[in-house]
């Protein structure tokens, strides 16, 4: 896994440039938003159960046929995995969140899934929007424990709604 410094100096050291001005600038930025990346990370670590049982809870009831018979989350069994899954998700937009690079979601998380699902039959539709609603909470949720300057917050979850949603899984 790699963050957002290991990120630019590997690309500029690729080219063999020395870090210009533009590269500084990020830097720059990224250490100026560490303190709020690693409190956005402490609010998700602190309410991860929740989150994920609230985004669960409000994904069920907007698409009420996920717990129906025949539903992807059918079955207790079925429930708990996909709240399993949602866990995963949001772990490892906390790990984005920190390193302030989007790497780990396609290292850990996202390489793997298209497979997964494809072979249990697992929509991506239900799984892109519960990502949203956990977007949703997590800002939330740092924007009541009085973190600024967090948009930042938005990034992991939007890749990976992006990259499920254009892939047919």
């Amino acid at each position: 896994m790699r963050d957002a410094v290991t990120n630019l100096i590997g690309s500029y050291d690729g080219r063999g440039q020395y870090l210009d001005r533009n590269a500084m600038d990020a830097l720059k930025a990224y250490f100026e938003t560490g303190m709020a990346r690693v409190q956005a990370a402490s609010v998700i670590n602190g309410n991860a159960a929740a989150i994920v049982k609230q985004a669960g809870l409000q994904l069920f009831e907007e698409v009420p046929e996920l717990i129906r018979p025949g539903g992807n989350a059918y079955t207790t069994r079925r429930y708990a995995a996909c709240l399993r899954d949602m866990d995963y998700y949001l772990r490892y937009a906390s790990y984005a969140l920190v390193a302030g690079s989007v790497d780990v979601l396609d290292e850990r998380v996202l390489q793997g899934l298209r497979e997964t699902y494809n072979s249990l039959g697992v929509p991506s539709g239900p799984t892109v929007r519960g990502i949203q609603i956990m977007k949703d909470i997590v800002k939330a949720q740092v924007a009541e424990a009085g973190i600024e300057g967090v948009g930042f917050v938005d990034e992991p979850f939007d890749y990976m709604c992006r990259d499920l949603a254009e892939k047919n899984i």
